[in-house]
């Protein structure tokens, strides 16, 4: 008795859970931000999906999303704050001096991410890290 008992958990324990899933709502291009009307949360079972609308919503969408289908954590990624070619701040501090002057980005990031910027007065290619307010911090 106690055999078959252990046996129905093992084999039953081999089925995923169901829970609270992320599907999308409507055909969803590469490098489009998600909004509350592109996501809609369904009971199904998968493991690289969503079960938190709020974890969805304000990303970016790395790959095509389709109507209907789950939506897995590798097809998405924090929205670029900064885009190619944006005109942004350069900001560099060190011991308590501050200065700033313009750049261009040459590619697209994410507040915490490192880009390449050009530095507009000099034309040198540097790297830097966006910040939240949209600059770039320059380090050495």
């Amino acid at each position: 008795m106690i055999r078959s008992i252990l046996i129905i958990f093992c084999w039953l324990g081999s089925f995923p859970a169901f829970a609270d899933i992320a599907i999308a709502t409507r055909n969803i291009r590469p490098g489009e931000i998600l909004q509350n009307v592109d996501v809609l949360m369904v009971r199904g079972a998968a493991k690289e999906a969503f079960s938190d609308p709020n974890d969805v919503i304000g990303t970016e969408a790395k790959t095509a999303l389709y109507a209907g289908r789950i939506i897995k954590r590798n097809q998405l990624t924090a929205a670029a704050s900064v885009q190619r070619n944006q005109i942004v701040e350069l900001v560099f501090t060190n011991n308590g001096l501050s200065m700033s002057t313009e750049g261009r980005a040459l590619g697209r990031g994410a507040v915490g991410q490192r880009i390449r910027v050009m530095n507009l007065t000099s034309k040198t290619s540097i790297f830097g890290t966006v910040e939240r307010n949209g600059s770039v911090r320059v380090s050495k």
